[in-house]
């Protein structure tokens, strides 16, 4: 049993004896004696526990997973369409994808706005602005989705940055 966020108990895994439903339901067998037995019942839930874990980690975490966890760590949204934008995209998705950290860029056809608050919604950790500025400095504009909180930094920083809390396993 496990507690969740407010203190209720939650059953993962179980295995479990029954001698009671053997009973009930008149269960026997003959063992090498040729005698008459009264079975055990093994009960258990094992496979169904890695859906249950599941559904309480989503719930205990209100779907906000700590970064090493989340399925999409970082989406790359580009502020306008153009071959520098894009240029820049793609040596930030590289860099990204060469350290292990799950990325997405978001191609849609949706505002900007909506954009940011897809992110939002979609329960992103990260959210990177790129715009020309950002490709002529080399950098990314960060926009925690969590804290709101905005900074502008160089790629390996961020990367470095990203990489130091996945390893932590910081929540």
């Amino acid at each position: 049993m496990f507690k969740d966020a407010i203190g209720r108990e939650r059953q993962l895994a179980t295995a479990q004896c029954d001698f009671n439903l053997p009973e009930r339901f008149e269960l026997s067998y003959v063992n090498e004696s040729g005698e008459e037995e009264r079975p055990v019942v093994i009960h258990r839930a094992i496979s169904g526990s890695l859906e249950r874990f599941m559904g309480v980690m989503i719930e205990h975490f209100a779907g906000n997973f700590p970064l090493w966890l989340t399925p999409e760590q970082v989406r790359l949204i580009p502020v306008i369409d153009n071959e520098i934008v894009s240029s820049h995209i793609a040596i930030v998705q590289q860099a990204l994808q060469s350290a292990d950290i799950r990325v997405h860029i978001d191609n849609s056809d949706d505002s900007f706005a909506k954009k940011v608050r897809n992110a939002e919604t979609d329960k992103v950790y990260y959210a990177l602005i790129i715009g020309e500025q950002e490709a002529t400095d080399g950098t990314v504009s960060i926009r925690n989705v969590r804290s709101k909180e905005q900074s502008v930094v160089k790629l390996e920083d961020f990367v470095q940055m990203v990489k130091e809390e996945v390893v932590s396993r910081k929540l």
